[in-house]
């Protein structure tokens, strides 16, 4: 198997289009007001958004997209407005992390994690 895509719920997606597009993903799929699909800019992976009438509750969705020069990017986007809830910064599970929310309130981590990201120190041995 291999991960296609994953998909997030939206109170609108049209608005939410225009934040994925900041973000860098490319739009190949509009079917609005219902649905809309990205191409993430690197690999072959799938991003893509939902019309929901209401949002889930608890702590939602965590996507994580990862980013070889998670600093530039994070600041890239800040120069283009986008707003984060965490600067980059190491964490324990030897990842580089940047937090934010989508308009939606999804949670999403752009993230460098290198060797670590398939290869932790703790990775189980088959």
């Amino acid at each position: 198997m291999n991960l296609n895509q994953v998909t997030v719920p939206s109170l609108d997606v049209a608005k939410a289009i225009n934040f994925y597009e900041k973000l860098g993903l490319r739009l190949i799929v509009k079917s609005l007001p219902n649905y809309a699909r990205f191409e993430c800019p690197d690999g072959t992976s799938t991003f893509s958004i939902h019309l929901v009438d209401t949002l889930p509750e608890g702590n939602g969705i965590y996507v994580y997209f990862e980013c070889e020069h998670l600093d530039e990017q994070v600041a890239t986007l800040k120069h283009k407005g986008v707003q984060f809830d965490q600067e980059p910064r190491d964490e324990r599970w030897l990842w580089r992390e940047a937090r934010l929310k989508d308009l939606d309130g999804n949670q999403l981590i752009l993230f460098y994690g290198g060797e670590n990201r398939l290869n932790p120190p703790w990775r189980l041995e088959s």
